[in-house]
């Protein structure tokens, strides 16, 4: 018999020395199965679960289509544990696939809709999953993979029909509208997430059944606060981690509306949302937050109804922050997390926000700052970031050795280099691999960037190493103008010496370049080793 998630937060505190949230997880534990029943058993029905661009559907309809969509796996053949590629867009066919075949025990691999035919070929391939599902606009990357590949049985396309693959839809539609969930336990392989590949490679990350109720119930509950009455908007994709949470897992364990947007999520594709829907709930990234303040478009604050909004990705610089908060009125709960942690384990929190800082260690999460000796760093210093939860992904697939320098006994690496001052709030200063020592010390390429975004000047920045004439590291600046014919000499000489008045003399760029944009993932992350490799053939 499978049983829900039920959650008991006992003096819910940010300090980590109070007991943390008692979670009662069951063994036999499905983690659709949990998401979906919760919300009809709470009489929500007829309540409306997600808005896309076609329509409106109720957390039944949901139920329905979830239940048809792993009813229609079943009967192709699919097994438990067999895998399942989605590359969709961001429409109800999303969760409902996403869900029913996690309600039969089929692992579904949400993949990134922005990537190339080469990285749908290596994934393809390197997951063996058994299906595709892809919206039919996004068919044509995929031609080279599904050619490929030694492991496709089944090709579904949703949307549009094509002759030759079969209809998601029309599969639906002939599947049984009842599914009995699959007896699973709450440390069975769940789902996949591939890494967004900000440093190299992707890799596949594997999540249990039980990690999307522990963020639910540790993150999205006490920290961001969601309830019932809350309608939630994510810039960031479903099939990002960050965006998986914000517009899955968060409103369905409290019965909340979410909007869905299939279209790329610029500053007018974003505005358009929060004006129409009224959302009390965003979700963003830094340079999304900067392009929308840029905006001549900008909303007013009596357009839109954002009550909270989050920041994760990358670090939100302070200046950005501020802006928000002096135009809107809301805060913006700048927060870091992982594939690997599944969301957000530290971050600001409503009332107790410190822009230019990550935060606090979110509750049921334990936070360490170590050297490169694996001892604790004192307060003020910068350490590499460790971090201990009940989310942490069991591995990456097919990458032993990766897995072993990543998921270190009850702790996992997060690649980032961070401080902890004597109030307990944790700053950011960069990819363990992006610091820079010049002359003998550690520079923080966050530090520098937030600098110079906070010249009138700059919209975005990037700060990498570089040597000079003798070797030595000193950093490069690339940074994109808001007025982009502005870039010139005076310009460079007055950032060079703006960066002076603020932070220590060796701390400044030697070089700054002006760029039209800087190299991304598609979550927003600036792909430094891109800047870097850029550096080394203008050297």
């Amino acid at each position: 018999m499978l049983s829900t998630c039920t959650a008991k937060l006992e003096s819910y505190s940010s300090d980590q020395s109070t007991s943390p949230p008692v979670i009662h997880m069951p063994r036999a534990f499905n983690a659709a199965h949990d998401l979906l029943e919760r919300n009809i058993l709470a009489g929500r029905s007829k309540k409306i679960a997600y808005i896309d661009d076609a329509g409106r559907y109720t957390y039944e309809d949901l139920m329905t289509r979830a239940n048809q969509s792993g009813n229609a796996l079943r009967a192709l053949g699919l097994k438990m544990e067999d895998r399942v590629m989605l590359i969709q867009s961001d429409t109800i066919d999303f969760p409902a696939v996403f869900l029913g075949a996690i309600k039969v025990g089929v692992v579904p691999i949400a993949v990134n809709t922005l990537l190339t035919p080469d990285d749908y070929d290596f994934m393809m391939e390197d997951s063996r999953a058994k299906v595709l599902i892809v919206t039919s606009s996004l068919l044509e990357k995929l031609s080279k993979a599904i050619s490929n590949s030694k492991h496709l049985e089944h090709i579904i396309v949703s949307g549009e029909e094509v002759p030759q693959y079969q209809h998601l839809q029309s599969l639906q539609s002939e599947a049984h509208r009842d599914c009995d969930p699959a007896v699973t336990s709450c440390d069975d392989t769940c789902f996949w997430l591939y890494s967004s590949g900000s440093t190299g490679t992707p890799k596949g990350t594997l999540h249990v059944h039980s990690s999307l109720a522990y963020t639910a119930e540790l993150y999205a509950k006490p920290v961001l606060g969601i309830r019932e009455t809350d309608v939630v908007f994510s810039a960031a994709k479903l099939f990002f981690a960050y965006g998986l949470g914000n517009g899955l897992t968060f409103p369905l364990s409290v019965g909340a509306t979410t909007v869905l947007m299939s279209e790329r999520p610029t500053p007018e594709s974003v505005f358009k949302r929060l004006i129409e829907h009224k959302p009390t709930i965003f979700y963003g990234v830094p340079t999304l937050f900067g392009a929308m303040l840029a905006s001549d478009q900008l909303p007013s604050r009596d357009e839109v109804s954002i009550r909270v909004a989050t920041s994760a990705g990358e670090a939100l610089p302070a200046e950005i922050g501020n802006r928000w908060t002096s135009h809107f009125g809301s805060e913006i709960l700048d927060g870091i997390g992982s594939t690997e942690m599944l969301h957000i384990f530290l971050s600001n929190r409503p009332g107790d926000l410190r822009y230019g800082s990550t935060g606090k260690p979110v509750p049921g999460y334990e936070i360490r700052l170590v050297d490169e000796d694996g001892h604790s760093v004192p307060v003020g210093e910068l350490g590499e970031l460790q971090i201990k939860g009940p989310s942490a992904a069991n591995l990456y697939w097919n990458q032993r050795q990766k897995s072993r320098e990543t998921f270190c006994g009850e702790w996992t690496r997060a690649g980032d280099k961070y401080s902890v001052d004597s109030g307990g709030f944790y700053t950011y200063g960069g990819r363990s691999d992006d610091m820079l020592k010049v002359s003998g010390l550690y520079v923080s390429p966050f530090e520098v960037e937030g600098v110079l975004v906070s010249h009138a000047a700059i919209l975005e920045a990037a700060v990498v190493g570089d040597e000079d004439e003798d070797r030595l590291t000193k950093p490069r600046a690339y940074v994109v103008l808001v007025d982009s014919t502005l870039g010139s000499l005076e310009l460079v000489k007055e950032l060079k010496e703006y960066v002076k008045s603020k932070l220590a003399p060796f701390k400044y760029p030697r070089w700054i370049e002006f760029v039209g944009e800087l190299p991304k993932t598609a979550t927003g992350k600036i792909q430094r080793f891109k800047l870097r490799q850029k550096a080394k053939i203008e050297q």
